[in-house]
């Protein structure tokens, strides 16, 4: 007997598949967001700290962390069953920053994560992307104990462009980093959509 295609079911969809970079600052949160969230057990080149290390590493604000990425982190999320996200933790210290050029290549999008104790730590991944097109958004990781600040206060000490979305949110929270990564997929849509509109003269 040969099953037609209703008895045999829906053929197998082919998912899309994005790459969604991860960046910020030394200690912000970039490794606890990717393992939070990915569905596969997530890649980590991490390394410990060492004293030979420390006049480099500025930990000031982050004193309990001990290890560092120093390659990259990697996971994966399904969105939908079409849509598959990679996610490409960057390494956060200047002296692992030649690496983001091959990260970032052919990625849909950026989380610039930031932490109001050290906000001025993410402003070199803010640069790199709009120097390079790249649609970002802005999440703010609310850690423990910290003093809360406006959406509209980051915006104005980051400098950002008014259609930058500043999102906050919880890097241990699975719900939270979802809402964080469907904000990168949107609003690098609507990026993209607005390059391509056509210019109007009057």
């Amino acid at each position: 007997m040969i099953l037609g295609r209703s008895e045999r079911g829906r053929p197998p969809v082919e998912p899309v598949t994005l790459k969604i970079l991860v960046a910020g600052g030394f200690g912000v949160g970039k490794t606890t967001l990717v393992g939070s969230v990915s569905e596969i057990r997530p890649l980590r080149t991490e390394e410990s700290l060492t004293e030979a290390g420390r006049p480099v590493d500025d930990t000031t604000g982050v004193e309990r962390k001990h290890t560092t990425t120093v390659a990259m982190d990697f996971g994966r999320i399904t969105l939908r069953e079409d849509l598959v996200l990679y996610l490409f933790g960057t390494p956060g210290q200047e002296r692992f920053w030649f690496m983001w050029d091959e990260l970032s290549e052919g990625a849909l999008g950026a989380v610039v994560l930031a932490d109001t104790r050290r906000l001025e730590d993410c402003f070199a991944a803010v640069d790199y992307f709009e120097r390079r097109d790249i649609p970002f958004i802005v999440g703010v990781n609310c850690f423990e104990g910290t003093v809360r600040h406006s959406v509209e206060d980051v915006r104005s000490a980051l400098d950002l462009e008014d259609d930058v979305p500043v999102l906050l949110c919880d890097a241990r929270d699975r719900e939270s980093v979802k809402d964080i990564l469907v904000g990168v997929v949107q609003h690098a849509m609507e990026y993209g959509a607005d390059r391509r509109s056509p210019v109007t003269t009057a």
